[in-house]
Parts: C-alpha cells; sequence; structure tokens
C-alpha cells in the first residue's frame, strides 16, 4: 500500500476503504477554522491589555478574518472543483498555519489582523474544500451520517472554542492560542496526502472569474457593512451598503447571462434549497448573537475566568452531539422539513429561557438554555447542509459547499450586527436609567455605556480612588483631614458598589431583552421555512425521480425543477 493516497476517488469503482477515517481529517480542519473565532472570545481581554488594543483594533481582529473568510470561499471553491479539492484544501491549511504563526509573533494591533486576515485567505479554502471533499469520498447511501458527523464538529467547535483557549491562558499568554494551531495544522496536512483522496470535478467548464470576482464585492461590502452599521450609519457603513447592493446585482445579473455561471440565481427556484439557506442564516444569526453576549456575561457579570468560562459551555457541545444523533435517527423517519423546523423551534426556545435572565441569575440559570441551544444545532445543521448540497451536481460540489458556508458566515455576521448592536443600545439605555441621580461624572458614565467590561472598568477605577483616600486617611496626622478622607473614601467604596450592581443588572437585562427579539425572529424564521420545504413524501418522489433520470443512485441531480432527495442513514 503507497505512503501517500495518489488515486482520484472518481475514478475508483467502489466506495473508499478509509473513507471514515478520512473524514476525521477533514473534521479535524473544520474544527480548527471554527474555533479560531470562538476561542479570540476568550483570549481577547488577555490580547487587549497586552498590546494596548481599542475597541476598533479589536473589532478588527475579529473582523479581520471573517471578512477574506466569507468573501473568498465561492470563488476559491470553483477553483477548488476544476483543478484538485484536496490541493485546495493543503493551501489553505499552509496559509492557516502561516498566518497563526505570524500572529504569534507580532506585537502591534496591525501585525495581528494581517494575520487574522492570512488566516482568513486559508479558512476560505479550507472550508469548502472540506465538505466538498466529503461528498465527493462517500456515497450517497452514506453521505448524510458522515455530514451529520462535519455538522456535529462545526456545532462543537463554538463551544470548545473558549474551552481550549481557557486551558491555554491558564499558564500561557494569548500568543498560543495561535500556536496551537501549529501542530494540528502539521496532522492534518500529513493526514490529508495519507488518507484523503485526491478529487476534483470530471467535466469543468471554464471559472466564471468575473463572476466569482463580482461575489468577492459584494459578500466582502456587506459583511463590512454589518460590521459598520452598528456603531452608526456614517460615510463607510453607506459606502458599503452601496457597494453591496450594486455588487449583488450586478453579480445576478451576470450569473443570469453567463453559459456557465459561477452560482446560477435560477437555483433558488428550488424550494429546498432556498428553505435550507434561510433555515442556516436564521438558525446561524440566532446561535452567533446569543454566543456573543452569553461569554460575556459568564465572563463579566458571574466572573468566570477564561477557563472557568469554558467549561462553562461544555453542556452546549454535549448537547450538539446528542442532537446530531437525534437526526440520524429521525430524518429518515419524520423527513428533513419535519427535522429542521424541531431545530429552529428549539433554537427559540432556549433564547426564550434566556429572556428569564435578570442580575439574580446564576449559572444554574444558563445550563437549560445551552443544552436546548445545542440540541437545536445538533438537529438543524445537518439536514440544511445536506440538502443544499444535494442541490448540486458531482462537479460542482466544492460550490454547493461554499453556499452553505457563506450562508453560516453570513448569519453569523448578521446575528453580531443585529443582536450585538441591540445588546449594546439595551446595556446602555438601562445603565443611563439605573445611574439616574447619581453623582457619576458623564465622561464615566459614557466610558461605562461602551461595554460591560468598560463599566466594570469604571467601577474598578472608583474603587482603587476608595482605597487611595482610605490609606490618605490612614496616614493623615489632621484628626480632621482624616475623617473627611476617611467620609469620601467611604462614599466613593459605595458608589463603586452601586456602580458594579447598575452595571451587572443593566447588562442581564440587556440579554433578556436581545434573547426575546433573537427568539422572535428565529420563530418567525421557523414558521416561514416550514411553509417553504417540501414535506417528507413530495420531497422522497422528486429524489427518486431524479434519480432514475440520471441512472445512478450515487449521485442526485443538478436540476432545479427537482427537489433534492434527503437520505438518512439506514436504520
Amino acid at each position: 500500500m503507497h505512503v501517500f493516497m495518489n488515486e482520484p476517488v472518481e475514478k475508483m469503482d467502489r466506495p473508499y476503504a478509509r473513507r471514515w477515517w478520512a473524514l476525521l481529517v477533514l473534521c479535524l480542519s473544520l474544527l480548527m477554522i471554527v474555533m479560531a473565532n470562538t476561542a479570540l472570545t476568550v483570549a481577547a481581554p488577555s490580547m487587549t491589555q497586552d498590546l494596548g488594543l481599542t475597541s476598533t483594533d479589536l473589532q478588527w481582529v475579529i473582523d479581520g478574518y471573517t471578512i477574506p473568510y466569507a468573501a473568498l470561499m465561492l470563488l476559491f471553491a470553483a477553483i477548488g472543483d476544476k483543478y484538485s479539492r484536496r490541493g485546495a484544501l493543503v493551501l489553505g491549511l499552509v496559509l492557516f498555519g502561516g498566518g497563526a504563526i505570524w500572529g504569534s509573533l507580532v506585537d502591534s494591533a496591525i501585525g495581528v489582523i494581517a494575520a487574522r486576515a492570512v488566516m482568513g485567505v486559508g479558512a476560505a479554502l479550507i472550508m469548502p474544500a472540506t465538505l466538498s471533499l466529503l461528498a465527493a469520498t462517500f456515497p450517497r447511501a452514506e453521505r448524510t451520517k458522515a455530514i451529520t458527523l462535519w455538522a456535529g464538529t462545526a456545532g462543537f467547535a463554538i463551544a470548545a472554542g473558549p474551552l481550549i483557549a481557557g486551558m491555554l491562558l491558564e499558564s500561557s499568554g494569548w500568543q498560543s492560542t495561535f500556536l496551537i494551531n501549529v501542530p494540528v495544522i502539521a496532522l492534518a496536512i500529513v493526514g490529508t496526502f495519507v488518507l484523503v483522496p485526491p478529487s476534483k470535478a470530471t467535466h469543468s467548464p471554464r471559472i466564471d472569474y468575473v463572476g466569482g470576482l463580482l461575489s468577492v464585492v459584494w459578500i466582502a461590502a456587506l459583511v463590512f457593512t454589518l460590521i459598520e452599521a452598528p456603531h452608526g450609519w456614517d460615510a463607510k457603513a453607506l459606502t458599503g451598503t452601496v457597494v453591496a447592493v450594486v455588487g449583488l446585482v450586478a453579480f445576478v445579473l451576470w450569473e443570469l447571462h453567463h453559459p456557465h455561471p459561477l452560482l446560477d440565481p435560477r437555483r433558488f427556484a428550488n424550494r429546498t434549497f432556498t428553505g435550507a439557506n434561510i433555515a442556516v442564516v436564521l438558525f446561524l444569526l440566532a446561535v452567533f448573537g446569543a454566543f456573543y453576549y452569553l461569554t460575556q456575561h459568564l465572563q463579566f457579570v458571574l466572573r468566570y475566568d477564561a477557563l472557568e468560562t469554558g467549561i462553562r459551555m461544555l453542556p452546549l457541545a454535549g448537547a450538539v452531539f446528542v442532537g446530531s444523533a437525534l437526526t440520524g435517527y429521525l430524518t429518515p423517519r419524520i423527513g428533513m422539513k419535519a427535522t429542521i423546523v424541531a431545530g429552529m423551534v428549539g433554537g427559540t426556545a432556549s433564547l426564550v429561557l434566556l429572556t428569564q435572565v435578570d442580575k439574580s441569575s446564576s449559572y444554574g440559570d444558563f445550563v437549560a438554555p445551552l443544552i436546548a441551544l445545542g440540541l437545536a444545532i445538533g438537529l438543524a445543521l445537518s439536514p440544511c447542509t445536506d440538502a443544499i448540497m444535494g442541490a448540486f451536481p458531482e462537479e460542482e460540489l466544492g460550490v454547493g459547499s461554499a453556499v452553505n458556508d457563506t450562508s453560516q458566515e453570513l448569519g453569523g455576521a448578521i446575528g453580531i450586527a443585529i443582536l450585538g448592536s441591540l445588546l449594546s443600545t439595551s446595556y446602555s439605555s438601562n445603565l443611563s436609567d439605573a445611574t439616574a441621580g447619581s453623582k457619576l461624572p458623564a465622561d464615566a458614565l459614557g466610558q461605562a455605556q461602551d461595554s460591560v467590561a468598560a463599566g466594570y472598568g469604571v467601577a474598578q477605577g472608583i474603587g482603587d480612588q476608595a482605597r487611595q483616600l482610605a490609606e490618605q486617611a490612614a496616614r493623615a496626622t489632621d484628626p480632621q483631614q482624616a475623617a473627611q478622607l476617611k467620609e469620601q473614601a467611604g462614599q466613593l467604596t459605595d458608589g463603586a458598589h452601586q456602580m458594579a450592581d447598575a452595571v451587572g443588572s443593566s447588562f442581564a437585562d440587556a440579554v433578556a431583552h436581545t434573547s426575546l427579539v433573537g427568539a422572535a425572529i428565529l420563530g418567525v424564521g421557523a414558521v416561514s421555512v416550514a411553509f417553504l420545504l417540501p414535506g417528507k413524501d413530495r420531497t422522497a418522489e422528486a429524489g427518486m425521480e431524479s434519480d432514475s433520470e440520471s441512472g445512478e443512485e450515487t449521485r442526485t441531480s443538478g436540476t432545479l425543477e427537482k427537489e433534492p432527495e434527503y437520505t438518512g442513514p439506514n436504520p
């Protein structure tokens, strides 16, 4: 047996024998790029303090990864389909690893942002390659099982990132959250060559580079606008909006008239395809929005450190795997539509539970919502992914993967933009009401309203002033002066406690209010998706018609008039 796997999967006359080992490599690669963002939520305070990052700097450390990641996937997936899906994966791993090494060595905001951007470019190659290689390697009868494990890995990574980052930060600096990727990447590269067979489209026309460039422009502009708009509709946000709208219109018009479009807009006439994409966007909107404020609440309000926060997110991670197992059991029995809608309803229920959060809430009040959210992720994501991939022929598996992954990224960006902005506005308003009538200086209140971290920072600053006055009182030789200083110190100490209480209660109320809006969005989305997706019988009939026309049991038709079949694992 050869050390490296060199036989293309397209030339095999039977299913690849080591396909489950190959799936392990693909899931390992996926785990790393998803964790790159979730781990940063825990490492951000340490990085901010060490590098002296402003809030704008920190935002771009995060978004410098997100923008190229979301914008480049569609074009890179088409290139991978034509030339080499495995080659795209390896190149992405190399770029991701190089960016990780660079990020661990720099000592400036610009350096970290640039390193994260390189990692984002690598992720844009890796993400669609993992799913397209999975779909190409597994026969249709097993593909749903494999996609369920792939989607479960993505859900698990959301919760595992903070835990691993917290463990590293216990004994090392924030640079370790970059360096941990390097040995994993080396293992993934070796595993890719040894276990993952090469794959590319057997009949692929010339790549629509103009359409690819237009897709990069409008997606990048849209993500940029989502990032900037919560801070106000200034010139940058308005420019981003105009570029996104013009770029999208130009992309659609070009693709409609191109003989071999990168992504045919007519594909959205397929109810299953469109419904699954809408479900992905809305579901990830709720998940990433909730994750955004849950980690802040655990760290700042409940005062857990990085490792403790990660440990307390584990119920979500475990529930993801349980939900994924339920998907494999339920989908063949009740159908794709029922499973997806059930997941969205479960996600809505988790957000409804979070509306009960208040200043007296303890960690125990978050366990049920975390479990419900994890179960919902496991239930919803894999059938959505399978439905989206099923709408594409084998020659466009990479593009299908990129559509799924772009929907996830856009959903996450929209969720953080909408729910994050609402959280900030609600917290600021609540804090203003809670401190009304206090003698807090206007500039201090403005600083405290910036974020929950800033609010506690102001409270700590007041407490530090109180301690300084108390020390001066202890050293004072004049009894009258000592008494005055002691009285002032006592007033400041009370003010610090009141400020901390106001910050905690204001943020808790903001979490409850934001969760209510998130639940409303996801609930309405669940109803819409339920009306849009075809029922089990209709989907199965369309899938059988597609199979009979193509004459191949292991391939799915890309014809737009047919709804793709969702074939669950054998019970």
